[in-house]
């Protein structure tokens, strides 16, 4: 790949142990990897490729830590709906999906994310119909050029067995974990740099039998791989654990041994004190989903107190039929503005936008168990985002880190990955967005239509 030099930014925000904010800054990379971060005089003078940002914001690449991908396909539907009448009224329509379908929505999705700052993603995906694989949406994200956590999740609890889901979008559990196995033989990479990881995924305590939880996690710790899956998401979802197991999702979760720092659960709205002391003691992280979480009217996430707590936070747009976006930037604001809701009538401090940066960044890679994303310094990989300060929405702002947030939300400039440009001057540079695009529209309206 050979040698990258960013030099010249107007700020470079590391987010190393010091919190570095380098004015005319920039990095110095080699094959991917960074070598040097400081300012721009102490940088080499030459190098394959030289980019100059003067005028630019340059942040560590964001991490998403949950997403539906396959959901872009079924926006702005379900719109006045909580979260159990919005399944039961999008189920059908994605029992439609084919492996084609995976494929478009999987890049478009990552396209999306990639505009919006976004370098490093996970994606649940849970139903398989009409021969859908998890590979599909895999080879979709290799196109796109971002790092990739694909979940293989699950459901096999169906409506006759007392779950959510009807029973044609559900599996058998033995295939599932064979098929588990499978994906994670194949793609999964442990290395540093990885681009593509494989984690187990069961849906939810909704839809996933308490044998196929234990099993999956089984499965996941004999290949070291993580777990994920949602709890703790609503009301109704607490009911139904008190109904079935005769426990709260978190109890519930840990009596199945889905507790530990290899377990990372997506929204976590409904967890009290005793339970936020539980996933600190365990290292257990949580994806945290503002978004959504208003969209369905599932509640806010008591996040100031799992960071007092210690429990490992990353950031979630989470899917785009319950965002219904997945501009990650833009997820950091809202992050930050609903805990600052939150704490207004507790006494707590307001969240920052460096704490809200913090969140996207190093606290996704945490959340995802990633030593070398997150922050830009020496050893780590060379993911990185720009945005311009030349733009209206920015105009006035006294502090540059702070208009990325406390701003509108824009799309960034650049976006590299392992310091390969994937948008290059507000464009993707390794797809062809409008062919996706006309084909997605395509795709959408046959899901919706029926055809």
């Amino acid at each position: 790949m050979g040698t990258l030099l960013v030099r010249h930014a107007s700020v470079v925000v590391t987010m190393d142990a010091e919190r570095r904010e380098i004015p005319d800054g920039g990095l110095f990379a080699r094959d991917g990897w960074i070598e040097e971060v400081g300012p721009t005089a102490d940088l080499p003078t030459e190098a394959d490729d030289v980019v100059d940002l003067d005028g630019h914001v340059v942040l560590p690449g964001l991490v998403n830590t949950h997403h539906h991908l396959y959901q872009t396909l079924t926006r702005a539907l379900a719109q006045d709906d909580g979260l159990f009448r919005w399944l039961r009224t999008l189920y059908p329509l994605w029992a439609r999906i084919t492996p084609d379908d995976l494929w478009i929505s999987t890049q478009v999705g990552l396209v999306e994310l990639a505009l919006s700052g976004c370098t490093t993603s996970s994606d649940h995906l849970y139903l398989f119909p009409n021969g859908c694989r998890l590979d599909d949406t895999i080879e979709a994200a290799r196109r796109v050029g971002l790092r990739f956590c694909a979940t293989r999740g699950s459901m096999s609890l169906g409506e006759s067995s007392g779950g959510l889901p009807p029973d044609s979008v559900v599996e058998d559990e033995d295939a599932i974990l064979a098929d588990t196995a499978r994906v994670i033989e194949a793609h999964h990479d442990s290395e540093p740099g990885a681009m593509v990881q494989i984690a187990v995924a069961p849906c939810s305590p909704f839809s996933v039998t308490s044998e196929a939880m234990r099993r999956s996690a089984e499965l996941a710790r004999a290949y070291g791989v993580r777990l994920h899956t949602h709890l703790a998401e609503t009301v109704d979802e607490e009911r139904f654990c008190l109904e079935a197991f005769g426990m709260t999702p978190l109890q519930y979760a840990e009596e199945v041994g889905w507790l530990g720092d290899d377990v990372w659960f997506a929204h976590g709205v409904h967890v009290d004190a005793d339970g936020i002391r539980r996933l600190a003691a365990t290292g257990t992280g949580v994806a945290h989903c503002p978004t959504s979480n208003m969209r369905l009217a599932s509640g806010i996430a008591p996040v100031a107190a799992y960071l007092r707590a210690g429990v490992p936070v990353g950031l979630g747009v989470d899917g785009s039929a319950s965002n219904d976006g997945g501009h990650l930037l833009a997820e950091a604001r809202q992050a930050m503005l609903v805990a600052r809701l939150a704490s207004a009538d507790q006494g707590d401090r307001l969240m920052s936008v460096r704490q809200a940066l913090e969140l996207a960044t190093l606290g996704g890679a945490a959340v995802l168990g990633r030593s070398d994303i997150g922050s830009l310094e020496t050893g780590k990989v060379a993911d990185f985002v720009a945005l311009s300060l030349d733009r209206v929405e920015y105009a006035g702002a006294a502090d540059p880190v702070a208009a990325v947030l406390l701003c509108a939300p824009v799309r960034v400039d650049h976006t590299y990955v392992g310091g390969r440009p994937i948008v290059v001057d507000g464009r993707v540079t390794t797809v062809d967005t409008d062919e996706l695009i006309r084909r997605h529209a395509a795709a959408a309206r046959r899901l919706v239509d029926g055809d």
